[in-house]
């Protein structure tokens, strides 16, 4: 198979869709639940692919169409293959919330000194992981890659590929228990980061305030912690959520000014704390460490704040699990603002313990006297107080706050993806 990743070499990449082919690209057929990349092999050569992998014979009808046994193997070998051309450091990223967030500021605040290479989004997955490998070019100093889970082996088989140098695991929490059981099963998958980094003697920055992440770091790594409490290597305040979060950070003789910046909520305070250590690990100069933490604005509904002609829209609706949404709601409380009130959906993939995690965000919001709405089956069925409007749909909340409008407040969308909260966005 060598000979063949060595067909990477003479074209202008990797393409796997072919509504993206690029001109002398290589394109790989891969199969999914309701598609056959296969049959579109012809079709790509046609539209400027220079190469095209298959793995059922019967396309291989050209000297430009070449079969493998399998063709997805063939992508994730091929990455891996070209990876070990690099000998510059791989930040392996996973971990049940804010791992993009975190990437992304680790990225704005390496790339102030380095050329990175980092996931973009959250293509983090079997699939995405090699794509983003690929794009890797000579120029690249550092590599970021960004990892998800959604069942066991999951990371195994991602390092396996990127062979990670540095690792960081935001968190551990009870995310995708649909296909992991319990939160025993969360934590052994994620911890396989560590166990590969472990093999070669790596590094891994952690936080120090995680009782769960710090009892379970391995033994044969550089270690480099960050947190609140005086024996972190990097040790940071919140000083404020504005709904921005506002923090100072110290290591070693410096501390820095108060940083103000562009993200809401308690939970990404310690993901800037991460990004911060990424850059003192890699000497990025203080001041422009501070830089990047202050000047990074965030996207696609990820903790963006949003001023409309009514309200103030907190919008944190990418996705939800019960502690991300445990976290959101937190911050929300600690938000000093007198007219304040949440939408929240559904939080999905959990499996036989949906119930019992929506009770518990339900006893939550009891117990902290905050008002709003909640959006989907699953709240709709445990809400059993008078202070919740539940609705079963986004588009029946929207409808309702049409006739019932909303202003002057600070809103909270937080949900999972699923609920498409979006929809309500454009009444706010």
């Amino acid at each position: 198979m060598k000979n063949l990743f060595e067909l990477f070499y003479e074209t202008s990449g990797v393409c796997t869709d072919t509504r993206k082919i690029e001109k002398d690209c290589l394109f790989i057929c891969l199969k999914g639940d309701n598609f056959n990349g296969n049959t579109f092999a012809n079709q790509a050569i046609e539209a400027g692919a220079k190469f095209v992998i298959v793995d059922e014979y019967q396309f291989a009808n050209s000297s430009s169409i070449h079969y493998v046994e399998n063709s997805l193997l063939f992508l994730q070998q091929l990455a891996n293959y070209h990876r070990k051309k690099f000998q510059i450091p791989f930040i392996g990223i996973t971990g049940s919330n804010g791992k993009t967030s975190t990437k992304e500021l680790i990225n704005e605040v390496l790339s102030k000194k380095y050329n990175v290479l980092a996931t973009i989004g959250n293509l983090n997955n079997h699939i995405g992981v090699p794509l983003t490998l690929l794009r890797l070019t000579e120029d690249h100093e550092i590599a970021i890659i960004e990892m998800g889970a959604n069942r066991f082996k999951d990371i195994e088989e991602l390092c396996q590929i990127a062979e990670p140098t540095h690792a960081i695991i935001t968190n551990i929490g009870k995310a995708h228990l649909e296909g992991f059981g319990n939160f025993e099963g969360v934590l052994k998958t994620k911890k396989e980061l560590y166990d590969s980094v472990e093999k070669i003697n790596g590094a891994i920055i952690y936080n120090s305030d995680d009782s769960i992440l710090e009892n379970n770091l391995p033994k044969n790594v550089t270690l480099l912690s960050y947190g609140t409490e005086e024996d972190a290597d990097i040790k940071g305040a919140l000083i404020g959520l504005t709904p921005y979060v506002k923090l100072l950070w110290k290591q070693n003789n410096y501390s820095s000014p108060v940083l103000e910046t562009k993200m809401v909520g308690k939970y990404n305070f310690y993901n800037y704390l991460a990004a911060i250590s990424f850059g003192v690990c890699f000497d990025v100069p203080f001041e422009q460490i501070n830089q990047a933490i202050c000047n990074y604005t965030p996207e696609n509904n990820r903790s963006q704040v949003k001023k409309t002609t009514k309200n103030t829209l907190i919008l944190d609706c990418y996705n939800a699990n019960p502690t991300s949404m445990r976290s959101a709601l937190e911050s929300f409380a600690m938000l000093d603002q007198e007219n304040k009130l949440f939408i929240i959906g559904d939080m999905l993939e959990l499996g036989d313990q949906a119930i019992y995690e929506h009770r518990n965000i339900l006893s939550f919001i009891e117990n902290n006297h905050l008002s709003g709405y909640t959006v989907g089956k699953l709240f709709k069925e445990q809400t059993s107080n008078n202070v919740l409007q539940s609705f079963e749909t986004a588009e029946e909340l929207r409808n309702h706050l049409v006739t019932h409008p909303i202003e002057n407040t600070f809103v909270l969308l937080k949900g999972s993806r699923g609920i498409k909260l979006e929809i309500v966005e454009n009444v706010l």
